[in-house]
């Protein structure tokens, strides 16, 4: 199995509306510029209807499935984004589907994907398990499976994100995908490398849920049992024969980043461009502000392949990305455990304009003296500098005080 540029060219002709599949913008981002020293034009396909570029490869599949004879009922298995891709695509082009879905997948997807008409079912702790049951599913009589990636009319659909970003950023030098199982980045790299050999592509994957790196040393995919990260959407646990020789063939490099630096770029992306992605989708920004690649001089397209977070996933980035840049505190202060220390030192903190979220008293702590204690205070900073004088003020009012984080 391959896929070719006719391949690409042929799937998007089947995109014949754009409420299901529509050309997503480019926008330059001046912030993002000055931080990797390149011109950064970020793709922003997480603009697509059910938030991520799953339907293009779906829709180009399952279109040619209804065109043809029998009446299929389609199963998918996927984390979230696969499933909506195929749900509205199966819905749209009159075929029903049942999508398998982890039991720990973010409800947000849930719900979306029995709202693009499939039924869901929750089955397994990962995302192998789901694929394991939807796969067993799909040898009844009239079903059809659809892969997430080792599939080349999926590949092909997902490729024409790279006929796009030729079109629309003709003189780009580098482009930055994230890697699943692979389908993404095959197509578009397929596309790329036909219409200008001189682009480079570049991949990246969490550093916990790396299978790419592993493969293309070892020479054929390589699995990973519970892949770690929370950049859901890339943690496939593997790749497939197919997308493993498309990336071979077409790929320049893959990198790898820490969840800490797709945390960071999440918020990054959220302040800088005001575009809200999941974790997949900041993965690109994450590479493209790493030593790993290096665009100075260049014009980059760091691919937002997704935009679909889970409102707690979000609380816990945001939490983890806060603490990280200093703006979220947690300050353990030693007191006399007597009337008014509390009030005290909340005023202190106040004069020094930090908001306190929390606070309490840990009293059962083995090296404390009898009639001591000590307030834990969660305050908000503007960050380090701020920081620094909210923790000086209250060592110079004659306080005992740790910053736990």
């Amino acid at each position: 199995m391959t896929v070719t540029l006719t391949d690409i060219e042929a799937a998007r002709e089947r995109f014949d509306d754009p409420d299901i599949v529509r050309q997503t913008p480019i926008e330059t981002n001046r912030s993002l510029s000055e931080m990797s020293g390149g011109s950064v034009h970020l793709k922003m396909e997480h603009l697509q209807r059910t938030g991520s570029f799953k339907t293009r490869g779906a829709y180009n599949k399952l279109k040619q499935e209804a065109e043809s004879e029998g009446d299929k009922h389609v199963v998918a298995a996927s984390a979230g984004n696969h499933a909506q891709g195929v749900a509205l695509a199966a819905t749209t082009v009159g075929l029903a589907s049942t999508i398998v879905m982890p039991e720990n997948a973010p409800q947000a997807k849930v719900d979306a994907t029995r709202s693009y008409g499939a039924t869901v079912k929750l089955h397994g702790a990962n995302f192998g398990e789901a694929m394991t049951h939807a796969q067993k599913m799909a040898e009844e009589p009239g079903r059809l499976f659809v892969h997430a990636y080792d599939d080349p009319d999926i590949v092909a659909g997902q490729g024409t994100l790279g006929l796009e970003i030729h079109e629309q950023v003709p003189d780009a030098d580098t482009v930055i995908v994230p890697i699943g199982g692979g389908g993404l980045i095959g197509g578009i790299s397929t596309a790329l490398k036909a219409l200008d050999g001189s682009i480079r592509v570049v991949g990246v994957q969490a550093d916990l849920a790396a299978t790419v790196p592993d493969s293309l040393q070892k020479g054929a995919p390589v699995d990973e049992e519970s892949p770690k990260t929370i950049a859901d959407g890339i943690a496939t646990g593997g790749i497939s024969e197919l997308t493993l020789g498309l990336i071979e063939e077409h790929v320049d490099e893959v990198v790898t980043v820490s969840d800490d630096e797709i945390a960071r770029s999440l918020l990054t992306v959220l302040e800088r461009s005001k575009q809200l992605v999941e974790g997949a989708g900041a993965a690109s920004v994450a590479a493209l502000l790493s030593d790993e690649v290096d665009v100075e001089g260049e014009t980059v397209v760091p691919l937002l392949c997704g935009g679909n977070i889970d409102m707690s996933m979000l609380q816990t980035v945001l939490t983890h990305a806060l603490t990280d840049r200093s703006q979220l505190l947690r300050l353990r202060i030693r007191i006399r455990d007597q009337p008014g220390e509390m009030g005290r030192i909340s005023g202190i903190i106040g004069d020094k304009g930090a908001n306190i979220r929390t606070v309490r008293h840990d009293r059962a702590v083995g090296d404390l003296d009898v009639g001591d204690a000590y307030l834990v205070f969660q305050v908000v900073a503007s960050g380090e500098n701020h920081a620094e004088s909210v923790t000086t003020a209250i060592e110079e009012a004659g306080y005992e005080v740790e910053r736990v984080n």
